[in-house]
């Protein structure tokens, strides 16, 4: 099995599409913004609450300048003490409620933006899950974290509150021309003329951040990548002992200065054209004070002094919803380029899926039958930059050919031949990590990709030779196979794998954390391990994919003992580095170049003389002599 050998070369900060999305995920701009639309939709009931909230905060407040409008020309110049105070206390009663409503508003807009991205998240995961492997042999695992996390998280100030200060704005706006118009449709005229200059200045600036967010997410993705791959158990190991930690700080040093630019040029986008905005704004008092006196000294109607006064407060109050309704316009440009790249992996085609109505089996026998099995690996590059076990990925060549086998239920079989013959990709086909692209899989004779996920899944169980284990507690490990394990159950495991006695010695013992990929065991526990964790789930077939060929002598018997421990009654395929593992078998099948060279027993091969007993002498001319494991 191949260990895929990390990225040290960052990868271009703009990746190409093809690397992580369908053609044409560029949707247009009014289509995008309706899918967008279509996240809230399970939330319309609170969403109408916060309409209703806004609606009214912002009435309550434009009454605020006719009070005042009041007091100015006729409670204080009439000496109208009682009124005076009533009216005052209806200003501060307005900034109560107007202040109430903020608050629930901002409660149940948070509440309905977090639970969108929730959505958002738990739906890219999903999506994830159900890829096909080939997507993750292509696209760099740091990539699909920055997705997640970076993406989505750059999200959450527009989902939380955008939608909110729309509507709150809108609301604003709409209520404070209204009531502008009512005090002087002259000063009103005036205050609007340059409305749709700041609009245009607003567009601007958000197409400007659009395109700059997207080369900063990328950016992002590319250092995600860079820590994920530089920075992991393996990283570490491999940089240091080749005498390259200086050059991985450098080379991330160099992506980190990319990503200073990037982010000032993103805070610095349109900044001088909005401070433009604001200037104006501080200026239009001044512009509508004198507007007032020109009229009049033309002869024209006098305005009152409440009535100038409650006009320039309603203008303010306009000015801050109309700037915050071009703001919001520049964080929705922003955030689309976000919601391109999250919707770009929800918008994957997703190859492997269940058929309408999947076979269930609640019993499986375990005989397996390749009818006339081919494969080709699609035109795209693969974990190895071939195929998953080293063999062509250019689709020109197939990496099978009319693969026709049948293992009898409890049987087994051995898979042998030289690198690139097409031996872990048959493995492969069996769980459905790939699906054939011609001919058919059976279990107990219903085709593989008939079967629901739920029984595929428990019929077949693959040990490997890359054994992976999370960073946790052995016990949460074993457990991974069967939730609902009980210790007993965990012991019994173990013991069957040889690994119990290693485990009890350990200080914490099944408590004990394994590290960051099981580092703190050797290949031999981990091995172990992982044939507990595959005893833990039964189940019928089996596949072993070289599960000893990275072990020394000593250490790949006694996995090799916990190995035969696991198979006895199963169905088991094995794919054999060292011929003296597959001895036993019931039937043994040679690959070369995708086709079935020779089969037959191991004592029929060696009489024939071809293919495999040459394979046999040059294993026994190579004594394995690895460290212990």
């Amino acid at each position: 099995m191949h260990h895929d050998t990390p990225h040290w070369t960052p990868s271009p900060a703009n990746p190409t599409k093809s690397e992580h999305s369908p053609p044409g995920a560029d949707p247009d701009q009014p289509a995008q913004l309706r899918r967008i639309l279509r996240l809230f939709r399970p939330y319309r009931g609170r969403l109408a609450l916060v309409g209703l909230l806004v609606a009214a905060s912002a009435l309550v407040s434009v009454a605020s300048p006719f009070l005042l409008r009041e007091i100015l020309d006729t409670a204080i110049p009439e000496r109208r003490t009682g009124l005076l105070s009533l009216l005052a206390l209806g200003m501060i009663a307005a900034a109560v409620v107007t202040s109430v409503f903020g608050v629930l508003q901002t409660l149940v807009s948070t509440t309905v933006g977090q639970r969108v991205m929730h959505d958002l998240r738990t739906a890219v995961y999903d999506r994830l899950q159900r890829m096909p492997l080939a997507f993750f042999t292509r696209t760099r695992t740091g990539e699909v974290q920055s997705r997640i996390a970076n993406d989505i998280g750059g999200m959450q100030a527009t989902v939380t509150s955008t939608a909110t200060s729309l509507v709150s704005n809108l609301t604003s706006v709409v209520a404070t021309v209204v009531a502008m118009l009512a005090l002087d449709w002259r000063l009103t005229v005036v205050s609007l003329l340059l409305l749709p200059l700041f609009v245009w200045i607003s567009r601007r600036v958000g197409r400007e951040r659009k395109r700059i967010t997207s080369q900063r997410q990328k950016q992002m993705a590319t250092m995600s990548a860079m820590v994920t791959e530089s920075l992991s158990v393996s990283g570490i190991l491999l940089g240091r002992t080749m005498g390259r930690s200086d050059s991985l700080t450098r080379d991330f040093a160099r992506e980190s200065e990319r990503l200073v630019g990037l982010e000032v040029r993103s805070s610095m986008a349109g900044r001088w054209r909005m401070s433009t905005i604001g200037i104006v704004m501080a200026a239009m008092p001044a512009l509508i004070y004198w507007a007032a006196g020109m009229v009049m000294d033309s002869g024209g109607p006098s305005v009152s002094l409440g009535t100038l006064v409650a006009f320039v407060s309603l203008q303010q109050g306009l000015f801050r919803p109309a700037v915050g309704l071009l703001s919001t316009g520049v964080d929705i440009q922003t955030s689309l380029a976000l919601f391109q790249r999250i919707f770009e992996y929800l918008d994957l085609p997703i190859d492997i899926t269940e058929p309408a109505e999947p076979v269930r089996l609640d019993k499986v026998r375990g005989e397996v039958r390749f009818d006339r099995v081919d494969f080709t690996y699609a035109n795209e590059p693969s974990a190895k930059g071939s195929g998953a076990d080293g063999s062509s990925a250019k689709g020109s060549k197939p990496t099978l050919s009319g693969i026709d086998l049948t293992v009898p239920a409890g049987g087994s079989l051995a898979v042998v031949g030289p690198t690139g013959s097409g031996k872990t990709t048959l493995s492969y086909l069996v769980p459905r990590l790939y699906d054939v692209t011609g001919g058919r899989i059976l279990i107990d004779g219903v085709d593989v990709r008939d079967l629901d996920f739920d029984t595929l899944s428990r019929a077949v169980g693959v040990v490997s030779q890359e054994t992976y284990l999370f960073h946790a507690s052995v016990a949460d490990n074993l457990r991974f196979a069967k939730p609902d394990a009980t210790d007993e159950e965990l012991v019994a495991a173990a013991r069957a794998a040889q690994i119990h006695d290693h485990i009890a010695s350990l200080p914490e013992g099944y408590d004990t954390l394994v590290g960051e990929r099981g580092y703190r065991f050797s290949g031999g526990e981990k091995q172990r391990l992982a044939i507990a964790r595959t005893i833990l789930r039964d189940p019928p077939v089996l596949i072993l994919d070289e599960a000893t060929s990275a072990l020394d002598t000593r250490t790949e018997h006694a996995v090799q003992q916990a190995i035969d421990t696991l198979s006895a009654g199963r169905t088991t395929i094995t794919i054999a580095h060292r011929l003296s593992t597959v001895r036993d078998a019931d039937q043994i099948v040679v690959l070369d170049g995708g086709r079935i060279a020779e089969r037959g027993s191991h004592d029929e091969l060696l009489a024939r003389g071809g293919r495999y007993a040459a394979l046999v002498r040059r294993d026994e001319s190579l004594a394995p002599v690895a460290p212990a494991g």
